[in-house]
């Protein structure tokens, strides 16, 4: 065991989804139950690694492990930005590992950095690739306190150029596919070996020599495990998986040998479902049984430098056997799915975005160099506030980069400037590249990041950079003819996404009518602040005319915003805003339009809405999608209620025919399975959903749900549910010692088992376990000393351990 040594690296990534212009990720339908694909995979991925269960021979959890802290990692900069804000327990047990694995590998961490928004480093110019790893280092630094010793890049695309830049920022070693390698020798001097075809030796590190004169370190992790593990079952068992990983190791092996594996890290639970528990089982298996030394890249270079020097393949990467052609060209290349498609697409797409990013560039020089003391270098500190945009470390960084005192307007012209900057970049993310067809989402997302470019650069500079890099961007074909080229895609998907200050305005104002938002409200990266609100109402009908001051807390750019909007009841809304041209202006506009609604002349009320704000109309439609679903369901609500109520006079008229039908196996007309479908299934959610579950009477319910033959909304009534047991658990770790909890949760654990769909008792199981685990002890001595409450609590204790699949400590039996 000695000279054998394990590390399994993850690399988390997940493509940036954010709109542009809210930066924040709007509802994505596709990941149901979740909000959208990130929520989906930090559930599925990220959080089940940072609380992973080993598992006895029974089937019952005996330990809950942070995976992290025993492997290396890297978690791409945007994710753990998103993470931050929406799924704080596991950004904090990511760091936590990091500091964990410090103690495990003397001192080095198993966290790596990143370039920042998985820009494929070789296909950019060198000022990007400066900034791509600065940006990746500082983001590092602030997110887990200390500098970065390795450094993941983008699909391991590779070249000599961002090599030496990262060993200029003090990285001391990066990871690369066995197919990199080109020749080695050792350190010595010997003569060169050809290693090419992934021919080389990955047991130990690698030291390249740099243009710069730099040395680094290099590792080759093992290709055919990390290809098992990715796409050939290996994680179907833990066991199995630390076999394969041990059998790497020579029979005569007398010399210390590292056996590492590199897979993208969505592997252990998203890509494969139980991965998380599959990479815990087999780290356990190979501690316990003391078969291999885990450690990192960090320690194990610190151990054992390198002994060998290598040259690589420039221009290579892991995930395209052509090279980086998979970002730039039609190599064939592609996922698979799509036989008859070519992705000549990505050659006049790259063209286009070069030509943005190059003809941008000397404007943004120009007039950022009348205003910073060096734009570039100022770009590269931008992250500071890409970190944490408080007004504080804005006005830092300005009083760092600015020439002199800088007005208002200025600061909002750097800021612009910075955030051109960012979006031209991040219109770059290798995923645009990756897939087959250039409308898809993720293609999409990098013409969206040039849009927010061409509309910055539109207010920034005089000259309009839109009208060319269509022409360009022209040049790309979809394979599907809806779709026609890149333009026509710009126009569908792009143009309507763009948002202005007078956009947001409309969104606030038509929100109001269905929340009180009181007088300061947060829109995603605005906000808006109320100055004025008058409310007109007859019957249903109603009007709001006011005033607001739109901030943007990204460029700090505001305005003040009049507006009008006119509901004329479910989804039918008329709302026009314009900019506050002072209160005689604004009185008259209040003036006419009351006037108008007051004589309930509604068409009237319309024509001036149009009259007084132009082309700055806007509809239902307008509102952002998430408070979109949101006010059509408050709208909708009181027609589901009725519909609602219609079947279910229709269901309980006719359920014995329903019945009858079902049971002797003729066809029901559909109007009856509607009825039952949707009258069950509103019980089952009301029971779920409320206060107090009661499994006695949920059963009863879906006994009759079975007879009927209803087809039940499994996947919403198990979130429902789930998310009902979760609350109970937590009143029990608020209150560990009411036993009445206790038997409401083994109550449910009981329903759970007997149900015909899933129910994900995952966050449940997790606080039963630190429940059992924290307070078994203390009522195990109460207990002993003839406390009969404490009695009673052990009892319940062991059958809620039994219920989810908790490992009792042995003293408690």
């Amino acid at each position: 065991m000695n000279n054998r040594f394990i590390c399994i690296h993850g690399h988390f990534y997940q493509p940036p989804r954010e709109s542009p212009w809210l930066e924040a990720i709007e509802i994505q339908d596709s990941a149901f139950p979740y909000h959208d694909w990130n929520e989906r995979i930090s559930a599925e991925c990220y959080a089940a690694n940072a609380v992973s269960r080993i598992w006895d021979m029974e089937g019952r959890i005996i330990q809950l492990v942070n995976n992290y802290a025993r492997i290396s990692f890297n978690f791409g900069p945007t994710i753990l930005l998103w993470m931050q804000k929406y799924a704080a327990d596991v950004y904090e047990a990511i760091q936590e590992a990091d500091r964990q694995s410090m103690e495990n590998y003397s001192g080095h961490g198993s966290a790596l950095a990143q370039a920042y928004n998985h820009m494929i480093l070789p296909l950019a110019n060198s000022r990007d690739k400066k900034t791509q790893i600065a940006w990746g280092i500082k983001d590092f630094e602030y997110r887990f306190g200390r500098k970065p010793e390795g450094l993941w890049l983008p699909e391991t695309a590779g070249d000599l150029e961002s090599l030496d830049i990262m060993a200029q920022h003090e990285i001391v070693f990066a990871i690369l596919s066995p197919s990199q390698a080109q020749r080695v020798r050792s350190i010595e001097g010997e003569e060169w070996q050809d290693v090419s075809g992934g021919r080389i030796d990955p047991g130990m590190a690698y030291q390249i020599s740099l243009p710069s004169g730099r040395k680094m370190s290099l590792f080759f992790y093992d290709g055919p495990i990390s290809q098992a593990l990715a796409f050939e079952g290996l994680l179907n068992n833990g066991e199995n998986f630390a076999n394969r990983l041990l059998s790497a190791f020579p029979d005569d092996q007398d010399s210390p040998r590292l056996v590492h594996i590199a897979t993208d890290g969505e592997s252990y639970g998203h890509h494969h479902h139980g991965g998380d528990m599959a990479l815990a089982h087999a780290l356990h298996y190979i501690e316990a049984n003391k078969l291999a030394q885990l450690t990192n890249y960090g320690q194990y270079l610190e151990d054992h430098p390198p002994t060998h020097e290598v040259e690589i393949f420039e221009n290579s990467s892991w995930s395209c056997v052509h090279g980086i052609e998979r970002w730039r060209s039609d190599c064939g290349c592609n996922s698979g799915g799509n036989p008859g498609w070519n992705q000549a697409w990505r050659a006049p797409l790259r063209t286009a975005l070069d030509w943005l990013r190059d003809t941008v560039n000397p404007a943004y020089e120009q007039l950022a160099g009348r205003l910073l003391t060096d734009p570039w270098a100022a770009r590269d500190a931008y992250i500071d506030i890409i970190i944490d945009r408080s007004p504080e470390r804005i006005s830092q960084f300005l009083k760092r980069h600015a020439i002199r005192s800088l007005s208002y307007e200025d600061e909002i012209t750097v800021l612009k400037l910075m955030e051109l900057q960012r979006h031209a970049m991040l219109m770059y993310t290798s995923c645009g590249w990756f897939f087959d067809e250039l409308s898809g989402i993720e293609t999409v997302q990098v013409i969206q990041y040039a849009g927010r470019v061409l509309q910055l650069a539109d207010q920034l500079f005089t000259e309009s950079f839109e009208p060319d890099f269509l022409k360009h961007l022209e040049l790309a074909k979809s394979n599907l003819p809806e779709h026609g080229n890149g333009r026509a895609i710009y126009e569908k998907f792009v143009r309507p996404a763009i948002l202005g200050l007078t956009a947001v305005g409309a969104h606030y104002a038509i929100s109001s009518l269905f929340q009180d938002d009181g007088e300061r409200k947060s829109i995603y990266a605005y906000s808006a602040d109320m100055e004025d609100y008058r409310i007109f109402q007859a019957g249903s009908t109603k009007l709001v005319i006011g005033r607001a001051k739109v901030t943007s807390e990204v460029t700090r750019i505001s305005t003040s915003l009049c507006f009008g909007v006119l509901h004329l009841g479910d989804h039918s809304i008329s709302c026009g805003t314009g900019e506050y041209q002072g209160a005689q202006k604004y009185e008259a506009l209040v003036k006419e339009l009351s006037d108008a609604f007051a004589g309930a002349d509604f068409p009237k009320t319309i024509l001036l809405l149009g009259k007084h704000f132009g082309a700055s109309t806007y509809s239902l439609i307008s509102l952002f999608a998430d408070a979109r679903r949101k006010v059509l369901g408050m709208i909708m609500e009181p027609t589901l209620r009725e519909g609602e109520a219609a079947y279910r006079a229709l269901y309980e008229h006719h359920a014995p025919l329903i019945r009858f039908l079902t049971g002797s196996g003729t066809p029901r007309p559909k109007v009856l399975s509607v009825a039952a479908d949707i009258c069950l299934n509103a019980k089952l959610r009301k029971m779920f959903d409320g206060e107090g579950l009661d499994p006695e009477m949920v059963r009863p319910l879906l006994e009759e749900a079975r007879l009927a033959g209803a087809n039940l909304d499994a996947t919403a009534l198990g979130v429902l549910l789930a998310g009902n047991i979760e609350r109970l658990a937590d009143q029990l770790f608020e209150q560990p010692e009411d036993v009445s909890l206790m038997e409401k949760l083994n109550k449910a654990a009981k329903l759970v088992r007997t149900l015909p769909f899933e129910v994900n008792l995952w966050k449940t199981q997790n606080i039963c376990f630190k429940i059992l685990h924290t307070c078994c002890s203390d009522f195990k001595e109460k207990s002993a000393s003839g406390d009969e409450n404490a009695r009673e609590w052990i009892h319940h204790a062991k059958i809620l351990a039994e219920n989810f699949r908790i490992r009792l400590p042995s003293w408690l039996h």
